[in-house]
């Protein structure tokens, strides 16, 4: 589930695997790409921290963050199965 906290929607993604936790990542960049809107995020392993908020907004959560995180949220389902 998304926490909005410090200005930002933040949540942790868990994995079977790094190559699982990868393959997330590259599917969310196409997504990330096509809207002009690109996380702060990390990867360990199996687990991916991603933050968003809007630096054109003034680092605030905006639409464009909810956007988003329902498109990650899609593609976490077909992992989280």
């Amino acid at each position: 589930m998304w926490k909005e906290e410090n200005n930002s929607l933040n949540r942790t993604f868990k994995f079977s695997d790094f190559r699982e936790a990868f393959s997330f990542m590259t599917e969310i960049a196409f997504y990330a790409e096509k809207a002009d809107h690109h996380p702060n995020w990390s990867n360990v392993y199996n687990t991916v921290e991603i933050s968003l908020n809007t630096h054109d907004a003034g680092n605030i959560v905006t639409d464009k963050d909810r956007k988003l995180a329902a498109d990650i949220d899609k593609v976490y389902s077909k992992y989280s199965s």
